[in-house]
């Protein structure tokens, strides 16, 4: 899981749904506001209409028949009661309400007395059906006759009216219903979004395991397209340049052929033992790094077909001609796996580590092991090391070291590059460290091929 949230797909992800969600909360939340100022005033309107209407009708009415009207008119979250009857008065306790008391002063259209108090209380717990948080409004109005009227009514808060609903199963439903929604929308948008950067990083990685490997797709929005474009193009001048470096390298090595040859003949006419010995030396040299040089330039090269290999056959094919040769190498450990390889170029990477372990160490004692994901080579050999900080010069093309791996052991410097340039076309790294007890230890890791 964490693995999604800290990939591009998973922060698109989280940035839509996030946004949605907190843009539906701000709209709710606001439009919730204007709602339950809506509701306040309708209700409001409505509490002013029966009260007009009672006053009304009780204008109508005579004064002898008004008691039984007013019981009668005492019920649905409202009481009337005769003020004075009851010994009130309009200056009763509370919070006036002078908005409620100029609106019904306006519908009654009269010279009437209208006092408005919004309050709280076990009286208001009478008319609000027995809830401890009744609210309620009382209003004193008088009569075309000047009898008071005392009027009750239970006021239920707005914001309980606009929750209610929002507790239901229907709601509740809805908002899952609209999350997954969301979820599915915002995954389809942020798969489509990173994809193409998906498709180019792999096509990278490829490029850089295969420089002949097929161009990628030019498809989708103009920008894809365009950077799709712009990658080929910049493939196609990669492989052209290290086309045309092998193709010079392999010239200038023929074409060296000739002269190196005629002047082999020549220092044979040289009289001086000891001086035709040192120029045929110098000779066998210069004709090794013009090797060397063609070598190094097609390990950049990957013509060779890819095969799904047996790795445990190539180790023992490796080793097994190592000790034909008379180097100590001595293998531990079977991976039973399998790998997309070159098999000259691995074999090529693999005698390139047990010579530089060899030929510098003394011998080569190899572990292979391998997990799910990946096989593992370490190779350790009995020389004295590497100083920390040249542990990744040595991979350096033509880098040597003084001491014991000086130019009196041999080489020109680039066994190492080699074997790093065909580890990396595989997908693989190839690192170096001290051991603890003494040696240098090459540890190769290259993936598994799928089954």
């Amino acid at each position: 899981m964490s693995a999604f949230f800290s990939s591009m797909l998973g922060r698109v992800f989280v940035v839509l749904v996030g946004g949605v969600l907190a843009s539906v909360a701000l709209t709710l939340y606001f439009a919730g506001g204007d709602r339950q100022e809506f509701i306040a005033q309708l209700r409001t309107l409505r509490a002013v209409e029966r009260i007009e209407q009672l006053t009304l009708m009780l204008d109508e009415v005579p004064a002898q028949t008004r008691p039984q009207v007013l019981s009668a008119a005492s019920r649905n979250g409202i009481r009337v009661d005769d003020a004075n009857e009851l010994g009130m008065t309009a200056k009763s306790g509370g919070e006036p309400d002078v908005e409620f008391a100029d609106a019904l002063r306006e519908r009654l259209a009269g010279r009437r007395e209208v006092v408005a108090w919004r309050s709280r209380g076990a009286d208001c717990q009478t008319v609000a059906g027995g809830r401890v948080d009744g609210q309620c409004e009382r209003v004193f109005v008088s009569l075309r006759d000047g009898t008071p009227l005392a009027f009750l009514l239970h006021m239920q808060r707005a914001d309980r009216a606009f929750a209610a609903p929002l507790r239901t199963r229907r709601q509740l439903a809805y908002f899952i219903f609209f999350l997954c929604c969301l979820c599915l929308i915002a995954y389809t948008v942020a798969v489509q979004t990173t994809k193409p950067l998906a498709r180019l990083a792999e096509a990278a990685g490829d490029l850089g395991r295969d420089i002949e490997h097929p161009p990628l797709l030019e498809r989708g929005p103009a920008e894809v397209r365009h950077a799709a474009g712009a990658f080929n193009a910049m493939q196609a001048q990669i492989r052209s340049f290290i086309r045309e470096r092998t193709q010079m390298l392999a010239a200038i090595t023929h074409d060296l052929q000739t002269p190196l040859t005629r002047l082999r003949l020549r220092l044979e006419k040289v009289a001086d033992q000891e001086l035709r010995a040192r120029l045929v030396d110098d000779l066998s040299a210069m004709e090794g790094m013009i090797r060397d040089g063609l070598d190094l330039a097609r390990s950049m090269s990957s013509r060779e077909a890819t095969q799904r290999m047996d790795f445990d056959s190539i180790i023992d094919s490796v080793c097994a001609d190592a000790v034909e040769a008379g180097q100590d190498v001595t293998v531990a450990g079977l991976t039973g796996a399998f790998v997309a390889t070159r098999p000259n170029a691995m074999r090529r990477c693999l005698t390139n580590l047990i010579d530089n372990a060899v030929n510098y160490g003394g011998y080569a004692r190899i572990s292979v092991a391998a997990d799910e994901a990946k096989v593992v080579v370490e190779l350790q050999d009995g020389g004295p090391g590497i100083p920390e900080d040249r542990l990744e010069s040595v991979f350096d093309a033509f880098f040597r070291l003084e001491g014991s791996r000086s130019r009196d052991t041999g080489g020109t410097g680039i066994g190492l590059t080699i074997a790093r340039n065909i580890a990396l076309q595989h997908g693989g790294t190839l690192r170096l460290r001290n051991d603890a007890d003494g040696g240098l230890v090459a540890r190769l890791e290259l993936p598994r091929a799928s089954a």
